[in-house]
């Protein structure tokens, strides 16, 4: 059973996060795998980058980004697979973990990042969480916000080149997320939908 909470991505939500993933072991082999998943311009990006920032103050934190390892605007359910063979497992090993990367713009794969082993990794993007990911995560958290505002957010973010994909992928989210139950699955439930237009930015505390 998952808790819920409402309102803008802020620093007490970045608080809920961070004190689940203190308070259990890793799953990762020594690695805790914080999964920030849920829906398109809901704010997982601002969340994911506060509880990077926060838990950085209780060790070593690697960050990816899912938007970096989708294949392509039809490439979400194939995600998660690549998030699990090329970066999940190896760091499971304690070996370190290299992943292609997904030009947008040249529509292809384009180059490779790594990522180290570290106390803290933290996977930001729309199925983060699901399937064969699913089991090395130490805390998922799904965010979720009313649909007009959030398609608002991310046309804002994104720019009008997203208008045209923005319902494809969002049949996406829809049919990936009903089958695999992803809210019902997660830690936490983070509702966006008071925090207006556009979720604020967070920063920590100099």
């Amino acid at each position: 059973m998952w808790d819920q909470i409402t309102g803008p991505a802020d620093p007490l939500h970045v608080e809920a996060v961070v004190e689940l993933v203190l308070d259990v072991l890793p799953r990762c082999g020594d690695i805790a795998v914080v999964a920030v998943d849920g829906r398109s311009g809901a704010g997982k990006t601002t969340l994911a980058r506060g509880v990077a920032a926060e838990l950085a103050g209780f060790g070593t934190v690697e960050v990816v980004h899912m938007d970096q390892l989708y294949p392509g605007w039809e490439g979400l359910a194939e995600s998660s697979e690549i998030l699990a063979t090329r970066i999940l497992e190896p760091l499971a090993r304690a070996s370190p973990a290299a992943y292609p990367r997904w030009d947008w713009d040249e529509d292809r794969w384009d180059g490779t990042a790594s990522v180290r082993p570290a106390d803290f990794l933290v996977v930001e993007g729309c199925g983060s969480s699901i399937g064969p990911a699913r089991p090395f995560a130490a805390v998922t958290v799904f965010m979720e916000a009313d649909r007009e505002l959030r398609r608002q957010r991310g046309l804002a973010r994104d720019g009008e080149a997203y208008r045209p994909h923005w319902q494809r992928w969002a049949a996406q989210e829809d049919a990936v997320f009903a089958a695999d139950d992803t809210k019902a699955r997660a830690d936490l439930v983070i509702d966006t939908s008071a925090g207006g237009l556009p979720p604020p930015a967070w920063s920590p505390p100099t």
